[in-house]
């Protein structure tokens, strides 16, 4: 099922936990927040971004069904 991923910067802390769940989908610059690589990854990313999503502690990740 499609899906995109999004970030709320305003609750993004820059924690990079996200980045370390999934690397090829995330990137968090040095004294900055979140960037999303790619808002609409493939359905074989599915489990990764869920964890990446789930790890952020700042709760600033979240998926919407497209």
């Amino acid at each position: 099922m499609a899906y995109r991923v999004d970030v709320d910067t305003d609750l993004c802390q820059g924690h990079a936990m996200c980045e370390l769940e999934a690397p090829d989908y995330f990137r968090v610059p040095k004294r900055s927040t979140v960037e999303i690589l790619n808002n609409e990854p493939p359905d074989d990313a599915r489990d990764e971004i869920e964890r990446a999503v789930e790890e952020c502690p700042a709760r600033a990740l979240f998926i919407t069904e497209k």
